[in-house]
């Protein structure tokens, strides 16, 4: 079995928010929701006139379900041992990492050290 994976740099940017004590967005604008005991973790596009730190992501684009092993941990462990932090939205067919934008070169060549393929 391989983990490496074809993986493409989704176009769009993305703003990472918490929002304490709240457990549904005001608004629609959102990509993922995750509700925790301390506040609301929401994933949503960046807007041109955000000034929040932005994110870019990388997808898989061959699903792998959720019943083979070790996905995640082939694209997040290469991002950890070259100091890139990660946050992720998992989805039934497969994960959504996003990676700091400032930190987009030394990811893609982690990935591709470690054997997976970028594309734009």
């Amino acid at each position: 079995m391989t983990t490496a994976q074809r993986l493409h740099i989704v176009p769009s940017q993305f703003l990472v928010q918490h929002i304490p004590n709240v457990t549904f967005p005001e608004d629609d604008e959102w990509i993922a929701l995750v509700r925790a005991p301390e506040g609301l973790t929401v994933v949503r596009e960046a807007s041109p006139f955000s000034e929040a730190e932005r994110w870019v992501g990388f997808y898989g684009d061959a699903g792998h379900g959720l019943d083979l092993p070790g996905m995640l941990a082939a694209v997040v462990g290469p991002l950890a041992d070259a100091g890139v932090p990660v946050f992720v939205a998992s989805t039934y067919h497969a994960d959504l990492v996003l990676v700091p934008e400032h930190r987009l070169k030394d990811a893609t060549a982690a990935l591709l050290d470690a054997g997976h393929r970028v594309e734009n």
